[in-house]
């Protein structure tokens, strides 16, 4: 059977760098109804939490990032450590990707990426055990 759906994570596999959250979670507002979102399988509300990946290659659109967060309670995120950047680590992260347009060509044809979309069940201080190890390092 081919994956289906939400993709579980590593989240240090997926951002080995870390992440910095640049404000407070946040309801995740439906545009057309102006009500909170609710999750489709849990029915739990849904958060959102706007983060920029520390990885030092990730280009600078590419490195912002909005993680929904799937939790009763609205998440409490660590204090700051920088002006606003709080270091944080996502729970029970999940991946889906999707194919987003981008623009058009020369020739009206869509331009088209994967791209992702990230859900969690909590957000926390980074502990440490969740980062993925850099290529090549022996562990210690």
């Amino acid at each position: 059977m081919a994956i289906q759906g939400r993709i579980p994570v590593e989240f240090g596999h997926v951002f080995p760098h870390g992440v910095y959250a640049t404000g407070p979670a946040e309801p995740l507002t439906n545009y057309e109804t102006k009500r909170p979102e609710v999750d489709k399988d849990t029915g739990l509300p849904v958060w959102v939490v706007d983060v920029y990946d520390a990885d030092p290659a990730a280009k600078h659109k590419a490195s912002a990032i909005r993680v929904r967060v799937i939790s009763r309670e609205c998440p409490v995120l660590p204090e700051a450590v920088a002006g606003p950047f709080r270091p944080v680590e996502f729970t029970g992260l999940t991946v889906t990707p999707y194919v987003e347009v981008v623009g058009k060509n020369a020739q009206g044809e869509p331009i088209t990426r994967v791209a992702y979309s990230y859900r969690a069940t909590g957000v926390q201080a980074p502990s440490g055990t969740g980062r993925a190890r850099p290529a090549g390092k022996d562990a210690a």
